[in-house]
């Protein structure tokens, strides 16, 4: 029971606490009223790596500033820099990191098949004020305390009262049809970070690894050196093992002066979320001589109180190690790993000739396999730390009892955090798939070997390709020894082969027989760089709402690494993040590999994030994304109707003349082939697109806003008002083998879709005997000039169209002299020569956002 001296409000059912008292937890800050108090069923920072099914890391970005949020370790918010994991929405203080248990969400099985049926994985807090309770239908979020429930697959909230009583199997919810189920995805991850397995950027993240130590211990202190300002207190610097010694890892304690040993002890284990016994414990002091020399000075006797005192008039305080107490004999839980038993774990105790043999024997008939042979089983121990579970078989001499002393000595906070598991001794095969592109194209498996052995030095008996993507020069390692694939992917980062980087990516494999019957799979691409910085947000939403092995960052190896993950999936769909230039990239790379997917023609929805999106306005996904909640962009995706979409293959064959050498034009160059899906324009529109691109590559950190963009394209245009109208005698078009007489023109462009240059109707609206009406999936392009740039204004305010000149299917326009060309946004500067349009390969699959939301409800 704690006097209250600010407002405060109860964790349990969000109310004030009125009145002066209210009930506190003693290791974690949880506050109650006293009427809640016997109700309480959370459980307490201290228990709950106890209660991990399976444990799984935590994936944390860099530090960053999370407003209105709290830390689940410690419950109080956060107001400096903290973590937040990547993949669930654990949110933590720096300083509280380590005591985070690892129990971030199953994504994928790691080498052993676990369950079939997914239960809810609740995560306690940081609900939105507007959250409702599944069960009572009452709010239940709040923006003052870490209360309230959240399922982080299906997104049901609820109570802390409430949630047990919902039934504990999970439908994945709303977006179930879109979720890669995680039974399905399988990752041998033991070597690899979670950054690693989830292709997540570590931009930042090496510099916050190696401080966020130290720093964390530092900062801690200042936050609990505040509350003790008062003279009757001293403030107690604890390490709680040789580890915390070495990293010089602290943590600060209040207590009052005349404390008695038990008093201290008792607060010491607090402060590392312990709530043993602290008749087990004691603490042992050294000087700041002794710890800068690593030399701890054990002291079991003398009385504690006095020396206490003396040591904190002096200007430095003097630190103290928790030590456990040697004990002849202990109680251990073992857990029966991935045995098909009814219980959770059993308890055994071990004296100090108890080995892991004398273990594992008296086990087996407690789990009901006494007939079994003991060399079947081995022994693991698991570290479950908040970034990395850590897993070591045990010796079959080694004795347990002096395994626990060790781990206590080292740290009595990772003695909190490790457990014992029984394991049966199947020879699982390690498969690890490697991504590895930017290597020449074009090349046999056997050439693309032999450079990996130069280059990688790979050992080819653990490391053979199982694809080769000559198109792309890519290919998929499977590499059977985990320290053999964590050598070849750091080696990669930093090797060059033909002055291009390599890039690798961990893949996951997908078994698409485990995919439900209904399942359409959501595969999306995501562009960070397009649209601001809102990229990367779109990465974090969507990575939390849907497996986030399903979810691609497309600078990190492109469009291939998601394709080739989602090859063997029967149905699915894509969702392409980025601007007209990014689905561009995504549906170039899905034409050239199309011919290896089993759903060879998957639907392709867009989250338009760059400065023109035509295409996305076209297909109703908007004009730019400015902050929607990405949940019901993913419910639009879901409900979005299926059309189907022209694409074109332009071919630019330069025939320059001899003497064009002199005039100082560059050579000939071979003939190149370009996709297009929007619009080509030649002249003055692919002009006004070059000078901008310049613009940008000059001072690309003013370039971040659509309207800044927009302005750019304004003062570039107004510089060309005075051009001459002549491009009609520089150019010959023939469409359908028909020559045909162009206008005094300044622009051509050929539209595939009916908006052109952010928005605007080109062709215009009214009826023409002449030409068919435009549809996207006609099969026709429309040829339409520009006379300048005034025109070109005109048509963007709406108050013009374009001067249709023609529509066919086959087009050949021959360039006299060099002029600008640019393709769905790219421009460059065309030698003389031939540009050959036609109809590319089959349609595209698009997704047109549905006119009539239905009214489909979900948590």
């Amino acid at each position: 029971r704690v006097t209250l001296t600010k407002p405060t409000f109860c964790h349990y059912c969000t109310d004030f606490i009125w009145g002066l008292a209210g009930y506190q937890c003693e290791v974690c800050n949880f506050m109650s009223h006293e009427k809640c108090v016997k109700h309480v069923k959370i459980p307490c920072s201290c228990i709950a790596p106890s209660l991990v099914r399976v444990p799984v890391a935590h994936c944390f970005g860099p530090p960053g500033h999370y407003k209105r949020k709290f830390c689940t370790v410690c419950r109080k918010s956060l107001e400096s820099p903290a973590f937040r994991c990547e993949v669930c929405e654990l949110h933590v203080h720096t300083d509280c990191i380590l005591f985070a248990c690892s129990d971030c969400r199953q994504c994928h099985q790691d080498g052993h098949q676990d369950h079939d049926t997914y239960h809810h994985h609740w995560r306690e807090g940081n609900l939105s004020s507007s959250a409702r309770c599944e069960v009572c239908k009452k709010t239940c979020g709040s923006s003052e305390v870490l209360s309230g429930m959240r399922c982080e697959w299906c997104g049901i909230l609820a109570h802390a009262a409430c949630y047990i009583i919902v039934t504990p199997e999970c439908t994945f919810g709303r977006l179930r049809n879109m979720i890669l189920p995680p039974s399905c995805v399988q990752l041998f991850s033991r070597n690899f970070s979670k950054l690693h397995c989830f292709r997540i950027s570590e931009n930042l993240q090496t510099e916050s690894d190696e401080d966020d130590d130290v720093d964390g211990s530092t900062q801690g202190s200042a936050k609990d050196v505040q509350i003790s300002t008062d003279s009757s207190k001293q403030t107690l610097k604890i390490f709680d093992g040789n580890d915390a010694v070495k990293r010089n890892q602290f943590r600060l304690i209040s207590v009052p002066r005349i404390a008695k040993n038990e008093e201290v002890v008792e607060a010491a284990l607090r402060a590392y979320y312990i709530i043993d016994d602290q008749q087990e414990y004691e603490l042992q002091t050294f000087t700041q001589q002794a710890l800068l020399s690593d030399d701890v000075i054990n002291r079991n006797d003398a009385a504690e109180d006095s020396n206490l005192g003396s040591v904190f008039r002096e200007s430095v305080p003097e630190a103290w190690i928790i030590r456990a107490k040697p004990k002849d004999e202990e109680v251990i839980r073992i857990y029966p790993a991935w045995l098909k038993v009814g219980m959770a774990y059993v308890s055994l105790r071990v004296n100090k000739d108890s080995t892991t043999q004398t273990v594992i024997k008296e086990v087996l008939p407690l789990l009901g396999r006494q007939t079994e042979c003991l060399q079947n089983f081995k022994l693991v121990e698991v570290l479950m730390g908040s970034k990395q579970v850590q897993r070591m078989v045990l010796d079959d001499q080694e004795l347990i009892l002096n395994r626990l002393k060790d781990i206590r000595k080292t740290s009595i906070r990772q003695m909190n955090q490790t457990r014992f598991y029984i394991v049966e001794n199947n020879k699982s095969i390690v498969r690890v798939n490697l991504f590895v592109g930017g290597l020449p194209p074009q090349l046999s498996p056997e050439e693309y070997t032999n450079i990996l052995k130069d280059e990688l030095a790979i050992k080819t008996n653990v490391v053979s390709v199982s694809h080769v993507y000559q198109a792309q020069g890519a290919v998929v390692l499977e590499i059977s020894c985990f320290s053999e694939a964590e050598r070849i992917y750091m080696l990669v980062k930093d090797t060059t082969v033909n002055d291009k980087p390599l890039n690798a990516v961990v893949i996951p494999e997908v078994t698409a027989s485990k995919i439900p019957q209904n399942c359409c799979p959501l595969l999306v691409f995501v562009n960070p760089k397009s649209g601001g910085l809102k990229g990367r947000d779109l990465l974090y939403s969507f990575r939390k709402l849907l497996n986030p092995h399903q979810v691609f960052e497309l600078t990190n190896g492109g469009p291939l690494p998601g394709f080739h993950t989602f090859s063997k999936v029967p149905s699915f769909r894509v969702l392409v993040c980025g601007g007209d230039g990014t689905v561009g990239w995504v549906l170039g790379a899905l034409e050239e590999i199309r011919h290896k997917l089993v759903c060879s023609e998957p639907s392709v929805a867009i989250l338009p994030l760059g400065t023109g999106n035509d295409l996305g306005r076209v297909l109703r996904w908007g004009a730019g994304y400015s902050g929607e909640d990405p949940y019901s962009i993913l419910v639009s995706v879901d409900e979005a109707d299926d059309v189907l979409m022209d694409r074109w293959t332009i071919l630019l064959d330069a025939e320059e003349p001899a003497e064009g050498a002199e005039n100082g034009v560059a050579e000939p160059e071979p003939p190149k082939i370009v996709q297009m899906n929007n619009y080509c324009g030649l002249g003055i529109d692919a002009e006004l697109s070059l000078d901008f691109h310049h613009a940008r590559e000059e001072e690309p950190g003013k370039f971040n806003s659509r309207f800044h963009n927009k302005g750019v394209y304004v003062k570039v245009g107004l510089q060309k008002i005075s051009h001459t109208r002549n491009l009609h005698k520089d150019i010959k078009l023939q469409v359908d083998q028909h020559e045909v007489e162009l206008p005094s023109i300044e622009g051509l462009i050929f539209i595939n879709i009916p908006s052109w240059g952010s928005g605007a109707d080109l062709w215009g609206s009214e009826s023409d005997n002449r030409f068919e009406k435009p549809r996207i999936d006609d099969g026709l392009l429309e040829v339409v000039g520009v006379t300048g740039v005034v025109h070109m204004g005109q048509v963007q305010g709406g108050f013009r169209s374009g001067i249709r000149i023609a529509q066919g299917s086959y087009f050949r326009v021959t360039l006299l002299k060099p002029i600008p060309v640019q393709v769905d946004g790219e421009p460059w500067i065309q030698a003389p020569g031939q540009i050959i349009i036609s109809a590319a390969g089959p349609k595209v699959h698009m997704l047109k956002k549905s006119k009539q939301k239905q009214k489909k409800t979900g948590s």
